[in-house]
């Protein structure tokens, strides 16, 4: 249940039914779109320190604990079955039925996603929810808030990974759209006038792009062509590209400058 506008709308990369949406609430929201209701919303309280594992290194750390676990049971001692077997007389039938009892203890009802609860309160920014990003991966998801605060979310178990983002000036009357790129990882967002890029698990800012003579709203990164396309209120839109090889420079002809980024 929403209590405000929304700012942003972001659709998931690893499912074509759900959607993400930040709002003006300053919380984070997870629908799908099979039925009503949200089915998620995030919270900052609710953290985890450092990258998760990758899936192979994390499969093979299950390998080795079952491995471990069955060779510690190989110890314990196994009971003998009886020798002899109970005659069809009734008692037999009623020791199979009294085996069969159901487990004692309350089954956990599940709230209807489209109704108001506690979670449904949490907060995912102190502030509107301007920006939102889901990794190629679908893993992480990158969110900025009128707050001025960048935030990493682990989409697995739903926490802030409280990576420490530099603090950056950002649009707190309009929403922004932000990027990221696979290999470094890299998050592109809006700040003002210029376009920052984030190391995604450092926080540290690594490039700064300035073009544009206004604000800038929205960027794209192309993994095909290793490009950064920018757009703000200037009406421009502006392509940076990466730094080419020593041998590509040498036949850049007088006058022409560059360096690690050009528009």
């Amino acid at each position: 249940m929403m209590t405000d506008g929304i700012m942003t709308l972001e659709w998931s990369t690893s499912s074509e039914w759900v959607l993400v949406t930040g709002g003006c609430d300053g919380a984070i929201r997870f629908w799908d779109i099979r039925r009503a209701g949200c089915f998620r919303v995030l919270d900052q309280s609710q953290s985890q320190l450092g990258r998760r594992p990758p899936l192979m290194e994390r499969t093979t750390m299950n390998k080795v604990s079952t491995s471990k676990s069955l060779s510690a049971g190989q110890n314990l001692s196994i009971k003998p079955k009886a020798a002899q077997r109970r005659s069809a007389n009734g008692n037999g039938l009623k020791q199979s039925l009294v085996g069969r009892n159901p487990v004692k203890g309350s089954v956990k009802q599940r709230l209807h996603p489209g109704m108001l609860s506690g979670q449904d309160r949490a907060t995912a920014h102190y502030g509107a929810v301007t920006g939102l990003k889901v990794t190629e991966d679908g893993m992480y998801l990158l969110s900025a808030g009128s707050d001025s605060r960048i935030r990493l979310w682990d989409l697995e178990s739903g926490c802030n990974t409280l990576v420490n983002f530099e603090t950056v000036r950002l649009q707190t009357s309009k929403a922004i759209q932000l990027a990221t790129s696979p290999d470094p990882a890299l998050a592109f967002v809006p700040c003002m006038t210029a376009v920052k890029a984030f190391d995604v698990w450092t926080g540290k800012t690594c490039l700064a792009f300035r073009g544009h003579y206004e604000f800038v709203n929205c960027c794209w990164f192309s993994s095909q062509d290793q490009e950064l396309y920018t757009g703000g209120n200037d009406r421009q839109i502006l392509i940076w590209s990466p730094s080419k090889s020593s041998s590509d420079d040498m036949d850049l002809g007088p006058g022409q400058d560059h360096d690690n980024w050009s528009d």
